[in-house]
């Protein structure tokens, strides 16, 4: 079913803003998406009338604040699919924390000296530099996956560059191409040649329906802030057997069993990942932020933001013609709303300005992507990032803003 976007954007604040005059319209989804009153609702109830620390009292409202931070769990879980998800799920503060919690757990236990670890220059720098990080402690041999002239993965060559190879790391979907990756072909191949899987959910999950069974990775990694709930939070969910083998990342409170002075015993999974008083009330605002995704519906969302993808690469080509350039793949299944944007020679922080007085937000950088960045030739590009509260209208706006810095820079 069609989205009724109208009816959608009243259920978000911020939508209300005016900026310079004008309707803010919000673009940078991909960076950090909007919250709906709902989830603002949930935080709120939760500070005022439940607020308690977790796993430790046994009065009411401690009790109450742990069932809703477990009961959390287990719908963020089941949000993508987890088997298992009361032990499969560990809270983290973002999806670059889950990614350096793999490296330096899963990691540091399971590789030595020469072992490889195939990435993509595609990857985002927390995809990357937690394992250059482990690479110069260990020597490990780190390959890559290039991007071709689509800005596609270049798959020709998989199994030979997965000869002898321990993990493959890799975005579900680039946050600078949009492009989807086929994870289960990837992951298929992987696990033939003998390694595990780490995938970077943090642009696939809040667009797009994620199943981990049906993606066939070992872990997945994704953020809170990007899926319209809170900030400071995000998961990592991990096969049980890989969770329960795998040693703690931090220690402290909350993560133990037994603790003497010469040794200590950890918790089960997910709590031996979760040292300290975790984000108690971010969690409570993860959960609403996925009933709210679920009660629209992932397919529709999905459905929307690539006929919406589609009608705003139509309208650069049309309006703007070779002054603007996409990365990227065409419009289609593997292709998400994102656009960075190479405007003539305008450089991007120009762009981004001229933009905000027509009350676009777009971001300008290299989008913690400098590699990919050297790869397509330029030092950074525009983005703007589309979610379920934008329409046509929207990328009109973007295309007038555009339009304008085109006459301003001639």
């Amino acid at each position: 079913m069609a989205l009724d976007v109208e009816t959608l954007r009243k259920d978000f604040p911020l939508l209300s803003r005016v900026v310079n005059g004008r309707p803010i319209v919000y673009l940078d989804s991909a960076a950090t998406a909007l919250q709906p009153r709902a989830v603002l609702a949930a935080m709120d109830q939760y500070y005022e009338q439940t607020h308690a620390n977790v796993h430790r009292g046994v009065y009411a409202t401690a009790e109450e604040a742990t069932n809703r931070y477990e009961s959390a769990r287990v719908t963020v879980g089941r949000f993508v699919g987890a088997p298992d998800p009361a032990r499969e799920v560990v809270f983290t503060k973002n999806a670059t924390e889950a990614l350096n919690l793999v490296v330096g757990s899963w990691g540091r236990a399971n590789l030595s000296r020469g072992d490889a670890v195939l990435l993509t220059t595609m990857e985002h720098h927390a995809n990357l530099v937690p394992w250059l990080m482990l690479s110069e402690q260990l020597g490990l041999e780190l390959r890559y996956l290039e991007v071709d002239g689509q800005g596609r993965l270049d798959l020709s060559s998989l199994e030979h560059a997965l000869e002898g190879v321990k993990v493959v790391a890799v975005s579900a979907m680039s946050n600078v191409l949009g492009t989807i990756n086929p994870l289960r072909h990837i992951a298929d191949a992987a696990h033939a040649a003998g390694a595990i899987v780490v995938a970077d959910g943090a642009q696939s999950v809040p667009h797009l329906p994620v199943d981990v069974q049906d993606l066939g990775v070992d872990f997945l990694a994704f953020s809170g802030h990007k899926m319209l709930g809170p900030t400071g939070i995000g998961a990592l969910w991990g096969r049980a057997e890989l969770l329960d083998a795998m040693p703690p990342f931090l220690g402290g409170g909350g993560m133990i069993l037994d603790v003497r002075l010469d040794r200590f015993l950890p918790a089960e999974s997910p709590q031996r990942f979760e040292a300290g008083t975790p984000p108690i009330a971010e969690a409570v605002g993860f959960g609403a932020a996925v009933e709210y995704l679920e009660t629209v519906g992932m397919e529709a969302i999905r459905a929307h933001e690539r006929e919406l993808t589609a009608y705003a690469l139509d309208a650069v080509e049309e309006r703007l013609g070779g002054d603007c350039t996409v990365f990227g793949p065409p419009a289609g299944e593997d292709r998400g709303g994102v656009l960075s944007l190479a405007f003539r020679g305008v450089h991007p922080h120009d762009l981004a300005q001229v933009l905000d007085q027509y009350g676009v937000c777009v971001r300008p950088g290299h989008h913690c992507a400098k590699p990919l960045m050297r790869v397509l030739g330029v030092s950074a590009t525009a983005r703007a990032s589309l979610g379920l509260y934008n329409d046509e209208r929207d990328v009109d706006t973007l295309i007038e803003g555009l339009a304008e810095a085109g006459r301003l820079f001639a």
